[in-house]
């Protein structure tokens, strides 16, 4: 009796995520649509994540079909991820941080000297 009661009670908090192992991470891996609220205006990217686990490599294809790539985490719902690129004016690093809900995420963008931006995604 008391292992059917251990069992059952060891069952619900795994259903329900409530045991540390049992926390499901978000999945963001696959093609993603970009839109930056630049200071030039609104911008499209579009963004190919590859996840493991908790760490991201992320491509990113710019309007002028100049692609980047990047590294980052996801935490939960939390995302983080940076892209560096060489630039006429030098090397220039954004800095992605955001939250996912389903099939979209949005957050901002950290220019450097250029400011922060907002930005928002839809999984394609």
């Amino acid at each position: 009796m008391r292992t059917t009661a251990l069992f059952s009670l060891t069952f619900f908090l795994i259903a329900f995520g409530a045991l540390p192992g049992a926390v499901q991470e978000t999945d963001i891996g696959g093609e993603w649509r970009l839109t930056i609220q630049s200071p030039r205006g609104p911008m499209t990217i579009e963004a190919r994540f590859v996840q493991e686990g908790t760490e991201l490599t992320v491509t990113m294809t710019g309007p002028r079909g100049d692609e980047s790539t990047g590294t980052g985490s996801i935490q939960g719902q939390a995302v983080r991820w940076s892209i560096s690129r060489s630039t006429g004016s030098g090397e220039r690093t954004v800095i992605y941080q955001g939250r996912v809900e389903g099939a979209t995420m949005s957050g901002t963008a950290d220019l450097g000297e250029r400011g922060i931006v907002d930005w928002a995604a839809t999984k394609k």
